[in-house]
C-alpha cells in the first residue's frame, strides 16, 4: 500500500445469516471460540449464512472520487460500513489512511429527543472535533443545512430531508480525509443536491477522498474518477467510469419506463449562480422539433441565467437510449471548445451535424459544470427526443459536432 492510497480492500468478503436466531447463535459461537484462542471459523458458510460480498480487492487514492455501482442489494451499502467500521470482515482486510466521514443513513448518529443544536455537537464529537471548532463552525453549519428555525427543536419532528441536511452540513464541516456518502442524498432537493456537490467538489480540490455510492448515473460520470460495479456481492467491473456503466446497464434485466418530461424549467431559483431556464431542440432554420430524421442536423439550445458573471463552464452531453444505455457522452472541454458565461441570460448552442439513431425515442442528459468541476450549476436529465428512419449505424451518434456560445 503506497502513501498515496487512502483506502485498500483485499480479498474483502462479509456474510450474513438469513436467520436473526441462526445469526445470533452463530455470533455467540464466534466469540465464545474466540475467547478460547480458536478460530472462529468465519471464512466459511453456515446453514442459511450468504456472502454478501465475495472476494472484493481495490484501492483508492488520496483525492480521488469513487463511485460504486449496482442493482439494490448488491452489497454496496455492507462496503460503507466496513470502510466506517460499523461491520468488520469475515476474510480480507481493508487498511484505512485518514478520518472517516460518513452519510450513509438517515439519522445515523442523532438522538431523536435531543434537538439539532445538541446533535451537531455530539455527532461533531463523534467525528472527532473539539467544542471550541465547533463553536467556531456553528453559524457556518446551520447556514450549509437550511432547516431554518428548527435548530432547536428535537429531530424526532425533522422530515427525512432535514435529517440529511444536518447530517451532511456536519459531516463536510468535520473536513474528513475521507468521506463516505450513501445514496442517501437523494432524499434532499435538487438545490440541496447541488450545493452538496458543489461543496464536494471544494473539498476534492483540497485532497478529500470520497465514495460515493448512487444510482444517479449523471452524478457518477460527472464526479467520479473511477468506478466498482457489483453484483450479489462480486466485482462485475472496476475502472473507467463510462466502461463501467456501460457494463452495468447491459447486465440490468429489467428496464424502467421513461418518465415524463417538461422542457419548460419551473421557477428561477436566486440561490443558484446559473440556472438553465429551458432545452430547445432546433432544426437548421432554428425552428423548435422534437423529432428529427435519422442522420439530420440537430441543435441543442440551452437558455441559462446566470446571476453574476461566472466566466469558463463545461457542458456535459449524454444521449441514452429509451432503455437507458448510454451511447454517447461528452464534454465541451474534450472537444477543445471553451465555453464562457456572463451575466444575465444567454444560451448555448450544441450542433450535431449529423444525429444517427434507429427509430427510437433518445433521452438527453445535459450538465452545467465550472470549468475545474469544483462547482454543478445545473442539470437536467432524460429529456425525450425522437429519431426517425434507418440511421444504418447501429444506434450510433456520430461525433462530428461542434460547440459555441451564443449571447
Amino acid at each position: 500500500m503506497n502513501k498515496e492510497t487512502v483506502i485498500s480492500v483485499e480479498n474483502v468478503s462479509k456474510k450474513y445469516c438469513k436467520s436473526l436466531k441462526k445469526s445470533m447463535y452463530y455470533g455467540a459461537m464466534d466469540i465464545g471460540r474466540n475467547m478460547l484462542g480458536m478460530s472462529s471459523k468465519s471464512s466459511r458458510l453456515r446453514k442459511d449464512e450468504f456472502w454478501a460480498l465475495n472476494d472484493i480487492s481495490f484501492e483508492v487514492k488520496r483525492g480521488e472520487t469513487l463511485g460504486i455501482i449496482g442493482p439494490n442489494g448488491s452489497g454496496k451499502t455492507t462496503l460503507l460500513k466496513l470502510f466506517n467500521g460499523i461491520f468488520w470482515p469475515d476474510k480480507g482486510k481493508i487498511t484505512i489512511r485518514g478520518m472517516v466521514g460518513a452519510l450513509i443513513e438517515v439519522g445515523a448518529g442523532f438522538h431523536p429527543l435531543l434537538t439539532g443544536k445538541e446533535n451537531v455537537y455530539i455527532n461533531a464529537a463523534i467525528l472527532g472535533m473539539g467544542k471550541k471548532e465547533v463553536d467556531e463552525k456553528f453559524d457556518e453549519i446551520i447556514e450549509f443545512a437550511d432547516i431554518g428555525g428548527l435548530i432547536d427543536t428535537p429531530v424526532k419532528f425533522y422530515s427525512s430531508g432535514q435529517f440529511v441536511r444536518l447530517g451532511f452540513a456536519v459531516a463536510v464541516h468535520c473536513v474528513p480525509a475521507i468521506m463516505l456518502i450513501d445514496e442517501i442524498l437523494s432524499v434532499g432537493d435538487i438545490d440541496f443536491q447541488r450545493r452538496c456537490f458543489n461543496k464536494l467538489g471544494e473539498l476534492r480540490k483540497n485532497g478529500m477522498t470520497t465514495v460515493l455510492v448512487s444510482h444517479s448515473i449523471m452524478h457518477i460520470l460527472g464526479f467520479c474518477d473511477r468506478v466498482l460495479y457489483i453484483d450479489k456481492g462480486k466485482t462485475m467491473y472496476y475502472g473507467a467510469t463510462d466502461k463501467a456503466i456501460k457494463t452495468y446497464q447491459e447486465d440490468m434485466a429489467s428496464r424502467t419506463c421513461m418518465p415524463s418530461v417538461n422542457l419548460e424549467v419551473n421557477k428561477m431559483s436566486s440561490s443558484r449562480a446559473v440556472t438553465i431556464m429551458k432545452i430547445e431542440f432546433l432544426d437548421n432554420n432554428e425552428i423548435p422539433i422534437n423529432r428529427v430524421n435519422a442522420g439530420e442536423a440537430l441543435t441543442l439550445r440551452v437558455h441559462y441565467f446566470a446571476a453574476h458573471h461566472i466566466g469558463a463552464i463545461e457542458l456535459d452531453v449524454a444521449i441514452a437510449s429509451y432503455g437507458g444505455d448510454i451511447f454517447f457522452r461528452a464534454s465541451s472541454k474534450a472537444y477543445g471548445n471553451e465555453l464562457f458565461i456572463h451575466k444575465g441570460e444567454g444560451c448555448i448552442d450544441v450542433n450535431f451535424k449529423s444525429l444517427r439513431a434507429n427509430n427510437q425515442t433518445v433521452l438527453f442528459y445535459i450538465t452545467l459544470w465550472k470549468s475545474d468541476r469544483s462547482e454543478l450549476f445545473d442539470w437536467k436529465r432524460e429529456l425525450p427526443f425522437y429519431v426517425v428512419g434507418d440511421a444504418r449505424s447501429g444506434g450510433k451518434v456520430l461525433l462530428d459536432i461542434d460547440w459555441r456560445n451564443r449571447q
